[in-house]
């Protein structure tokens, strides 16, 4: 089978297409034949070097794919070969054949093309676990988004509108803005001219927001502190303006602040599983009836997977960008 390979894996890497032995399904995992697969900043970072995947994960870049099941592991009985899945993955995706387990498995949802829903397990994965697990988001709260235009803040803000919450984001463009607040952004910040926290509070009255989402770091968790409100929950999911800040940690005291961050690659099974379960129940009804859309930026065949990274690392995209067999 065809897949991509890292070449000169560094600052300066090159994605090529190259044979590659097909894999086979273990026990308790299906074999998908790929019809797309999402591009990630993470698949960005392990390019570069600087983000191996976990022990036992292909090598393979890509962690999130859609297809159809074209083989069984011992044990899989709750599938059958030609159903139609998307699918959260370790690594393996960029490929003609990849293999998923059966917990991070997950149906097309109806009304969803088989190649938009690769753009799905990845990103509401994410999302359902920062924003309910662990910030414990609840209905009539306020929540920020930042990078609300990315692939992660995209289904992020939309699930936050559908669930009733009152969603800022911040985005760096007035076209992405407006995509935002046509996404349920109650008011989208372009914060190269604004400044969000300014914002944030004129909006809500002084009082600040309950939950945010930041992938910025850097500098943006001093202003998150300040954006927040009284008891308010913070969690980052990524550092794209550095992991290193010099942080007065003393509004954290007097809102009573909580301050947390996840990573999802590293998971077992069945704890990623325990998040499907959710998205099935809560989620993908959502989906279904059109009060959350996949955001495509566009689509890149696999062999120009370069081609798709570059357009990442630009940060122009809105939404997500597929690669497609």
């Amino acid at each position: 089978m065809n897949a991509i390979r890292i070449e000169n894996p560094g600052p300066a890497y090159a994605l090529t297409l190259a044979g590659s032995e097909k894999p086979r399904p273990r026990a308790g995992e299906i074999l998908v034949k790929v019809a797309a697969a999402g591009v990630n900043r993470a698949d960005l970072l392990q390019a570069m070097g600087m983000y191996p995947p976990p022990p036992g994960a292909s090598l393979t870049l890509g962690l999130e794919l859609s297809g159809e099941i074209a083989a069984l592991g011992d044990g899989v009985v709750n599938h059958k070969l030609g159903d139609q899945v998307c699918a959260l993955v370790a690594g393996g995706a960029y490929a003609e054949y990849a293999v998923a387990p059966v917990q991070c498995v997950l149906p097309v949802p109806r009304g969803v093309s088989l190649v938009e829903a690769a753009g799905l397990p990845e990103a509401h994965f994410t999302v359902w676990t920062n924003l309910i697990d662990t910030a414990r988001l609840k209905p009539g709260e306020s929540v920020l988004i930042h990078g609300g235009s990315s692939g992660i803040g995209t289904p992020a803000l939309q699930l936050c509108a559908a669930r009733g919450q009152t969603v800022f984001a911040t985005a760096g463009s007035v076209e992405k803005c407006k995509a935002c607040e046509a996404l349920g952004a109650a008011r989208a910040i372009n914060y190269r001219s604004e400044d969000f926290v300014a914002v944030v509070q004129a909006a809500t009255g002084g009082k600040g927001v309950d939950v945010i989402l930041d992938m910025v770091g850097g500098d943006y968790i001093q202003r998150n502190f300040q954006a927040a409100a009284l008891w308010g929950r913070i969690v980052n999911v990524a550092y794209q303006s550095g992991t290193t800040a010099t942080v007065d940690f003393a509004p954290m005291l007097r809102k009573r602040l909580t301050l947390a961050a996840t990573t999802l690659r590293p998971r077992g099974n069945d704890e990623k599983g325990a998040i499907r379960d959710a998205l099935l129940k809560e989620v993908w009804p959502l989906i279904e009836a059109g009060r959350i859309k996949p955001v495509i930026d566009g689509t890149f065949p696999l062999a120009a997977a370069q081609a798709a990274h570059a357009r990442m690392a630009k940060s122009d995209h809105i939404g997500k960008i597929l690669l497609t067999l």
